[in-house]
């Protein structure tokens, strides 16, 4: 059956290329509105997934990580003395506008947190110069290198700029430390409250750390229990809160979905045609093969084995090309992979819609009389 699907293809070799970028194209427009989704969604949620924290502990109304409210300095204490908790500490998160060297101006994120704390919310690999003790100097704060375009276009370490009309410099370069429209620069809690004007008595979250052992959700339902004005949250679950706020809240999903919708019409009418104009040439062969004895259901295995090789060496080409873009656009921080159950959705997805588009040409050879071959 191979064999004989193999000669159908080669012998039409242009409508055979015409099915194959078909495919192709479905299998990059797909996975590029997918990846660029994963990367979108992954920074909706990345503040609540990067922090080394067992649980955040929030205002009461908070659902969102990117919107934080604001908790009495008290209810940090008040944290501190729930069974379980190994640590707790205080999180500033503020907006802050900056003035560059070059003469621009723009926003940024300040996160504070106590300067013992920094690597809880730095990891290592996010590091790439300078160290978390360098935070400590006066007017210290960290810079991400993907969004250096929107912080002055320089964060070289002891560059000088200002934010909010003081003094600061970047001590420390980070690299994917970033959230949703932010522009994270992280500090020391009491710097933080320094720029952005803030009470002592006032902070953004508490992040608990618990100890071996514990089971999260009896913790957190110990804090919402106990502790009023207040709402924990296990760090994954407020990661996909903010994500779910922000998606039911913004056009993303439904322009995402709308073009992987059109790249699978595309993908099914540019195939299914194509079939369809290969199998009106060659309704002499197809004849041939039930003159000598050959039935419907064996000339339809052979459609579909056709529309099968089609389907991956068209999901092959499209992946190369795929892996080609999303090399090329890491390089500016659109970084995004697929897990193999993606990629199997992915291709299923593609044969799905080859052998749909089969359909087109099998309607028509199942029609097709023996007799065809002596007209």
């Amino acid at each position: 059956m191979l064999k004989i699907a193999w000669k159908f293809i080669r012998f039409d070799k242009a409508k055979s290329i015409g099915v194959v970028v078909g495919i192709l194209i479905s299998t990059f427009l797909i996975g590029q509105q997918l990846g660029v989704f994963f990367f979108l969604s992954g920074l909706m949620g990345a503040l609540a997934t990067d922090v080394q924290s067992d649980i955040w502990v929030v205002d009461s109304k908070t659902n969102d990580v990117n919107q934080l409210g604001r908790l009495d300095i008290r209810n940090l204490r008040a944290v501190q003395g729930i069974n379980g908790v190994k640590e707790a500490f205080p999180l500033i998160i503020s907006g802050a506008s900056c003035n560059y060297k070059n003469g621009t101006s723009g926003a940024i994120t300040l996160i504070g947190v106590d300067a013992s704390q920094i690597n809880a919310v730095l990891r290592p690999t996010a590091i790439t110069a300078g160290k978390t003790t360098d935070l400590q100097l006066d007017g210290a704060v960290s810079g991400e290198f993907f969004e250096k375009k929107n912080l002055g276009g320089e964060i070289a370490l002891g560059t000088d700029f200002e934010i909010n009309g003081k003094r600061a410099f970047f001590a420390l370069q980070t690299k994917g430390f970033r959230g949703f429209g932010s522009n994270f620069c992280v500090t020391t809690i009491e710097r933080a409250r320094f720029y952005s004007n803030q009470s002592v008595n006032t902070i953004s979250a508490v992040l608990v750390n618990l100890q071996p052992g514990v089971n999260v959700n009896d913790v957190v339902a110990n804090i919402n229990k106990n502790i009023t004005g207040v709402r924990a949250w296990p760090a994954q679950q407020l990661a996909a809160s903010s994500v779910k706020k922000i998606l039911s809240s913004s056009g993303i999903a439904l322009s995402t979905g709308t073009l992987i919708i059109f790249a699978l019409i595309a993908g099914f009418f540019i195939i299914g045609l194509t079939m369809y104009s290969s199998a009106l040439d060659r309704l002499k062969d197809y004849g041939t093969l039930k003159a000598i004895g050959a039935g419907n259901g064996y000339i339809s295995r052979l459609i579909l084995t056709q529309a099968m090789l089609f389907s991956v060496v068209g999901f092959l080409i499209g992946l190369m090309l795929l892996e080609g873009f999303r090399r090329g656009v890491a390089n500016s921080g659109l970084i995004f992979s697929f897990s193999p159950l993606v990629m199997l959705g992915m291709f299923s997805t593609i044969g799905l819609i080859s052998l749909s588009g089969a359909s087109f040409a099998l309607s028509r050879i199942r029609s097709v009389e023996p007799a065809a071959v002596f007209r």
